[in-house]
């Protein structure tokens, strides 16, 4: 009882804090949302950056980051990773090297506030639209080849399973393979633990390590090659996370 207590009063402060330093950071990000990609990516994530960097210690929850020499300068990649909380997305945006956009679902828009920063430093898609799912994929492929890494999270949406990771979609893959663009596993562990899905607001403490591994090139690889090359990742990020988290 004396968790639940303590864990909802912890909810509430990491609530609280994210919506006041937002307020901090609110204006310079929405006026870089005014120029074109790139540089309106790379303007929203090095305030980010320094928004997560003073925010993430503040919670008692630290990032430790390792495999970043695996990002060779000058090259884009398409980067794959479980998703397990909502404090997920602002982690991996922050933390992968190099300016990226994300997936992001259009409801998440919609949030006062919030939603601004969503549509800024993401791609918004409504799933159960064709129309928006298509959109979308032209605008990952235009991102990619203005040098914008791709963040993806191929489980689709949280994972509030007991396994350690949901089925991968396709898209993620087929994405690497028509760009023939490297695609790079990464796994983000603990989160679960800070925002377990069995809870409602409920939060508690723990250290975030995010680990990306040696990417896998795609040329000459064809859609065929698809199940082959998700079935390869989904296998590394499923060991690695059973044996490290």
């Amino acid at each position: 009882m004396l968790r639940n207590i303590l864990g909802r009063i912890f909810a509430l402060w990491c609530l609280l804090l994210f919506a006041g330093t937002m307020l901090i950071v609110f204006i310079p990000i929405w006026i870089f949302s005014f120029w074109p990609d790139p540089v309106k990516s790379k303007g929203f994530l090095a305030i980010g950056r320094i928004w997560m960097i003073v925010y993430m210690p503040l919670i008692g929850c630290p990032v430790r980051r390792k495999g970043t020499e695996y990002f060779a300068p000058g090259q884009t990649y398409v980067i794959v990773c479980n998703h397990n909380s909502l404090i997920d997305v602002p982690v991996t945006t922050a933390k992968i090297p190099g300016a990226n956009k994300t997936l992001a679902k259009a409801s998440m828009g919609k949030i006062p506030l919030f939603g601004v920063l969503y549509r800024i430093g993401g791609i918004m898609v409504d799933r159960s639209s064709e129309a928006s799912r298509k959109q979308s994929v032209i605008e990952m492929k235009h991102a990619l080849s203005l040098g914008l890494h791709i963040l993806l999270y191929p489980e689709g949406t949280r994972n509030r399973t007991k396994e350690p990771l949901k089925a991968f979609y396709d898209g993620a893959f087929a994405l690497a393979i028509d760009t023939q663009l490297p695609l790079m596993p990464s796994v983000l562990l603990h989160t679960r633990k800070i925002v377990p899905a069995e809870k409602k607001f409920f939060a508690w403490p723990h250290r975030i390590d995010y680990h990306f591994f040696p990417p896998i090139p795609t040329q000459g690889l064809t859609r065929d090659d698809l199940p082959a090359l998700k079935e390869k990742v989904f296998k590394q990020m499923w060991d690695f996370y059973t044996t490290h988290e």
